[in-house]
């Protein structure tokens, strides 16, 4: 029966029961659906499934091969770790959310013709925005719309393009496309949004950090990585996403480092990592393409685990500003290990996962001549050192005693991150288990000594340079902060630009309003003059004069008429 479903569409369907179970089942039923849909996927040959026609439009609505796999993986896992995070949580909202959000995801990575993926496409953005508005307040509610708009308009634009696509070519498939025409530039332009293109990022920063505890966990695995997928699905070997990737990568360091959030640190982080995975598919050989996808299946799992932890820390210690926090590794010692393990990773310590992952697109880079792309990567994984791998733990944990005393993360929330962190060091320390699964064959060896000194050397001077700065006071102090980039436009600039030209144009409208009521009112005094009970037109006219004018008119009308 289970085999039997489209991938996800297991998750989405159960997701509907979840408000009729009791309280226990419940909780049990959110981590049991989707660990049996990852059991079902397991077993699932590659392949298409359940194909049929429709108004001569040939539909896919599960297609299996090797890239569709590795991200259904790690999707389950996301949403299985998710759920045991969530497992204290009583809000039924989140839980039906959640898992319907995850199976959106999966089912988005399995589709074979772009409606389907436009579908779930939608389902993803629907879904999600209920994990941030869940969180209350004034502040989520319209952060929550910003993103659904967002998403939304991703959405629309992926469907323009779809059918434009299938005017031109007769197909709605889901394959490799050629940028050239609007229809495909529409379809890029839809992916680049969920992906936090340079320009388009803005919902990233913007909404995560408002969600709840347990739905920025769920944010962190989905909507960002299933457009990763479409990306090396529809346009792998585009040169362009490897400027625009490179792009990614630097400028969200900036925002990271002046950030006090550690949330929206974590998002600008999370954008950063975005764009090592584009610049693999932008390059689109096999070493590139392995190096995205696999960036992208650890990334899931560590930017998960980061989230989670600093989740537990906002749980306990009822805020997550780095001005406010100091110290909290005596009373929450195993989330400050686990958040060490996911800021390792996500510097690609080596035996960490991040490490095997990342060194594939840097070595892609490289071997094809990137000189510029491959020096902005090794800038942006110094970056990345500096405010995930040691702002993160140092503010929240170590930076000083902030006088915080609360208890230790709840058991589910440190169940959830010890798997999590036990995935990052097992996939560093065994990297066949990662590479057996990605879409091409793998001839690289991670753990050279060239690899492994340069990766090190990189590490000690980020962290030297992270030391200096911190000794002499120079890195940009911990504040409470409202910091915009280019959201600035939309929710600043734009709103002061329309308080100064609307009131001249609302100015502008009421004299035109009154200038023409003024014509109105002489044009109706003319009228009441020549025809009004008064007037000349309402007087009695003799009967011989009237049939004079009435043969001058007549006369007149003939003459017209023969000239």
């Amino acid at each position: 029966m289970i085999a039997s479903l489209p991938p996800g569409l297991l998750l989405i369907v159960a997701a509907l029961a979840i408000p009729v179970l009791p309280d226990a089942l419940r909780r049990a039923w959110t981590v049991v659906v989707p660990a049996a849909g990852l059991w079902a996927l397991i077993a699932l040959e590659p392949g298409t499934y359940l194909g049929f026609a429709w108004f001569g439009a040939e539909f896919v609505p599960v297609r299996v091969d090797k890239l569709s796999l590795i991200f259904g993986y790690v999707f389950h896992i996301a949403a299985i770790v998710g759920a045991i995070y969530a497992l204290h949580v009583r809000d039924t909202v989140q839980h039906v959310a959640g898992m319907m959000y995850a199976g959106s995801g999966i089912g988005a990575v399995f589709a074979g013709d772009l409606v389907t993926l436009f579908v779930y496409w939608e389902a993803m953005a629907i879904t999600s925005v209920f994990l941030i508005w869940a969180r209350g307040g004034e502040t989520a509610y319209r952060s929550g719309m910003r993103y659904l708009i967002v998403q939304i308009v991703s959405g629309v634009l992926l469907l323009s393009g779809a059918i434009l696509l299938a005017e031109q070519t007769g197909s709605i498939a889901f394959d490799r496309m050629a940028l050239g025409d609007l229809a495909t530039w529409l379809i890029l332009l839809a992916f680049g949004i969920k992906c936090a293109f340079p320009f388009l990022h803005n919902w990233l920063p913007d909404a995560y950090p408002e969600a709840t505890v347990t739905g920025a966990v769920f944010l962190s695995a989905f909507t960002t990585k299933a457009a990763v997928y479409a990306l090396a699905r529809g346009f792998p070997g585009t040169e362009m996403l490897i400027y625009v990737g490179a792009a990614m990568t630097a400028f969200p360091i900036f925002y990271a480092v002046i950030e006090n959030d550690l949330r929206r640190t974590l998002a600008y982080s999370l954008n950063s990592q975005l764009g090592f995975m584009v610049v693999g598919v932008g390059i689109g050989t096999p070493m590139a393409l392995n190096g995205a996808v696999g960036h992208a299946f650890v990334s899931t799992l560590y930017m998960a685990l980061l989230f989670m932890s600093m989740g537990a820390v906002l749980y306990r210690a009822g805020t997550i500003e780095g001005s406010e926090l100091g110290g909290l590794h005596k009373s929450m010692p195993f989330t400050t290990v686990f958040c060490i393990v996911g800021a390792a990773s996500i510097s690609a310590f080596p035996l960490f996962s991040g490490f095997i992952a990342k060194s594939l697109t840097l070595s892609a880079a490289a071997y094809g001549g990137y000189a510029v792309a491959w020096l902005t990567l090794t800038f942006a994984s110094a970056g990345v050192i500096h405010h995930s791998g040691m702002k993160i733990p140092y503010f929240a944990f170590f930076s000083r005693d902030s006088g915080k005393r609360c208890k230790e993360a709840p058991l589910n929330m440190l169940i959830a991150m010890g798997t999590a962190a036990f995935l990052c060091i097992a996939l560093g320390v065994w990297s066949p288990a990662l590479y057996s699964i990605l879409p091409h064959d793998v001839d690289y060896e991670p753990y050279t000594p060239s690899h492994v000194i340069g990766q090190l050397q990189l590490l000690a001077f980020a962290a030297l340079a992270f030391a200096v700065l911190i000794r002499y006071r120079i890195y940009p102090a911990a504040i409470r902060s409202t910091n915009l980039d280019f959201d600035w436009t939309y929710r600043r600039g734009i709103p002061a630009l329309i308080g100064v030209v609307w009131p001249a144009l609302w100015s502008a409208w009421q004299g035109f309003l009154s200038a023409l009521a003024g014509g109105l009112r002489a044009g109706i005094g003319a009228a009441i003059r020549l025809a009004g009970p008064e007037a000349t037109l309402a007087r009695t006219w003799p009967l011989g004069s009237t049939t004079l004018w009435v043969a001058v008119l007549l006369g007149g009308f003939l003459l017209i008429y023969y000239l």
